[in-house]
């Protein structure tokens, strides 16, 4: 290009002088592999695997409260686990596992010492109390909030326990049926 005086560049000229910084940065991100092509959207890939029995186990003998491993129906895998704390009043330490159901959504386990009003804060501090459902012997009050998951969290003596994911409400009730029915794991 010519020098021209700066008055007389137009959009033309500066469509020019762009496209080469386009295709080096395009070039720059190819070589990073950075960029994909996928007109056929994302790919599911393998559900991580997670041994949510010895995880509860080691944490049955580590924490101050009865924590129980869910019997739960053929087909659920565990992929997750952590540890956290509620805090505030009424606060105490969460183990929290999680699975994915045969219908490929994800549910989490939540169990703790904190009461059901922390534990449920503990998750999501928006939840607000709506309902309240009976499931294996025991009542899981029902937490939820407008574009929120719903947490269902019930008492089973000595301990909270607290289920919430994507799930449908035959799958709370399966997961809330297989936590009420496990015995506390010896420590």
């Amino acid at each position: 290009m010519a020098n021209k005086p700066r008055i007389l560049l137009g959009p033309k000229d500066l469509v020019w002088s762009l496209i080469p910084l386009v295709l080096l940065c395009l070039l720059f991100a190819g070589l990073a592999a950075r960029c994909s092509f996928s007109p056929g959207g994302p790919k599911a890939g393998p559900v991580p695997t997670f041994d949510a029995r010895n995880a509860l186990r080691a944490d049955a003998a580590t924490m101050a409260f009865p924590i129980r491993a869910p019997k739960l129906p053929a087909g659920w895998k565990s992929n997750s686990g952590s540890h956290g704390t509620a805090v505030g009043a009424g606060g105490g330490p969460v183990t929290t596992v999680g699975f994915i159901t045969p219908g490929n959504r994800y549910l989490e386990l939540a169990q703790s010492s904190a009461s059901e009003e922390a534990l449920a804060k503990y998750v999501d501090s928006e939840l607000v109390h709506t309902a309240a459902t009976q499931v294996g012997g025991h009542t899981w009050e029902v937490y939820s909030a407008p574009t929120k998951e719903s947490a269902w969290v019930a008492d089973l003596g000595g301990v909270r326990t607290l289920i919430r994911g994507a799930g449908t409400e035959q799958e709370y009730t399966a997961l809330a049926a297989g936590v009420a029915e496990a015995a506390p794991l010896t420590k």
